[in-house]
């Protein structure tokens, strides 16, 4: 049997801030996925050789010891239009655990069936949407970029109604919390502030206690989460991910990105690429993302006004003045981890860089070269092979003329050390990635699993992007951009 020490604060401590409910049983739960590897960084006691036994656990079917499942209650701005009742239509939290690290992590169900905020869905999910699940959550972790991760995925044997029948399945989530901007509104719209407070005091002491004994709590609270969040989005930014849905009940308070809906990749450096179904006007489009970001920290920063100054004019320069502070942020963040991308030491910044990787970008930009490649191929230009960058661009005058420019401020670092080249272009690999889950190579994986439940391109797949800095010839065909016609017409889909 499965042994999880589970110690559940936000059902003990936050009682009427969640609904308690129990996962649907499922009919013929199997196995599709298992990541031992965080298993055991989360202290879980799982028998290597128990598959049937996973699944049974995984699906819902035998929870173990101390397991809580509760529903949470949230609200969220969907596209700008506020829907003041949201909540886990198809997720439970299922307990906490403290993991190797000290640290205090969620274990919650994905698609295990209705619960109380379910309103007209069947709270179920098919495999597709929670495999995608795996395969982007394994490959932010890679890239260092904080992120939900998936413990499990088990078939349930049992179709799901969508636009067409699909098979079923039951993902499990790993999460530092579940906490959202959209908790925070749920208790605002109704003007139960008390509950706000409760809420915010929780969440300082789970995700902040260096601030609880603050004479400023709130507002700390505040601009600690708006660090979190400038510096995640710039994480995004610099690998092209688009998150395709950035409603503010899918903004974490932990800084961690949430909910792999319809998420997508930039091949072509195409900053008004949208590529969510949903989306018809672009409103999370690449380009877009860190002012929406910021707007969703806005309506967080209005659910804590009354908590940060009793006075409202007060309590609103105030919150105005922390948001403000995101722009600033965001820009240095972003700004710090472009010079890295370009071999820069960090240490010795120009003024100058800023316009340097404005530059970068416009050029790419302005030829639609792919983002990823030209990133990398700039790697061996360091090392003064530039020509493979250069056949990425119709037109090579002007990145000529940019790469002059790079290599003055290079040889400016390096105090004419020859040896200094080879170094920045290794230093380089290490940053830009070689492979990122290209969208065409995961629908591939998707579509073989869900339609003939093959999943070895999923396991091929997922083990590529555990390593994305490392170039292995086997594995090209997954490094290589998808075909032009693909990714103009390529729609992704939230998967509900």
């Amino acid at each position: 049997m499965a042994r999880f020490v589970f110690d559940n604060s936000y059902a003990r401590d936050l009682p009427g801030f969640y609904a308690p409910c129990p996962p649907q049983t499922v009919r013929a739960p199997h196995l599709l996925f298992l990541n031992q590897a965080l298993a055991d960084e989360l202290h879980l006691d799982l028998d290597a050789d128990a598959a049937q036994a996973h699944a049974e656990l995984f699906a819902g079917n035998a929870l173990p010891a101390g397991a809580a499942p509760i529903a949470q209650a949230y609200a969220g701005h969907q596209f700008g239009g506020f829907s003041p009742q949201l909540g886990d239509g198809r997720a439970l939290l299922i307990g906490e655990v403290i993991d190797r690290h000290g640290r205090r992590r969620d274990i919650a169900f994905k698609g295990s069936g209705r619960t109380p905020f379910s309103r007209n869905g069947d709270g179920k999910a098919a495999v597709g949407p929670m495999l995608r699940e795996v395969l982007i959550g394994e490959a932010m972790h890679a890239l260092g970029i904080p992120t939900t991760r998936a413990l499990a995925v088990v078939a349930t044997g049992e179709p799901v109604q969508r636009e067409t029948v699909l098979p079923g399945a039951v993902l499990t989530r790993v999460a530092a919390s579940h906490l959202r901007v959209g908790t925070f509104e749920y208790f605002a719209a109704r003007d139960d502030i008390e509950r706000v407070r409760r809420l915010a005091d929780y969440a300082i002491a789970r995700h902040d206690p260096d601030i609880a004994g603050s004479a400023t709590p709130y507002l700390d609270f505040l601009r600690a989460a708006i660090r979190r969040q400038a510096t995640l989005v710039a994480q995004w930014m610099q690998v092209g991910f688009i998150h395709g849905v950035m409603n503010t009940d899918n903004m974490s308070i932990a800084g961690e990105t949430i909910d792999y809906g319809p998420c997508a990749f930039l091949e072509q450096y195409v900053p008004e690429r949208a590529f969510s179904s949903i989306d018809t006007h672009g409103r999370y489009a690449y380009r877009n993302q860190p002012g929406i970001a910021q707007w969703n920290l806005a309506r967080l920063a209005e659910t804590l006004l009354p908590l940060i100054d009793a006075d409202q004019k007060r309590a609103v320069a105030l919150a105005t003045a922390a948001i403000e502070e995101f722009p600033p942020l965001y820009r240095e963040r972003w700004l710090a981890g472009m010079r890295d991308k370009l071999g820069l030491n960090a240490t010795m910044a120009d003024d100058a860089d800023s316009a340097l990787i404005d530059d970068w970008l416009a050029l790419l930009e302005t030829a639609q070269v792919d983002f990823t490649l030209a990133w990398r191929r700039l790697a061996a230009a360091a090392e003064g092979m530039a020509e493979p960058l250069r056949t990425l661009f119709a037109d090579s005058a002007a990145l000529d003329a940019w790469l002059v420019r790079w290599q003055t401020r290079c040889r400016a670092e390096d105090g004419g050390d020859g040896r200094t080249a080879a170094r920045r272009g290794e230093r380089m690999r290490s940053i830009n990635p070689w492979l990122i889950p290209r969208n065409h190579r995961v629908e591939e994986a998707l579509a073989a699993a869900s339609d003939h439940g093959d999943l070895g391109p999923f396991n091929a797949l997922l083990a590529a992007l555990r390593t994305p800095y490392n170039e292995t010839p086997a594995r090209q065909h997954l490094a290589d951009p998808a075909p032009g016609e693909f990714t103009a017409s390529y729609r992704t889909f939230c998967g509900t």
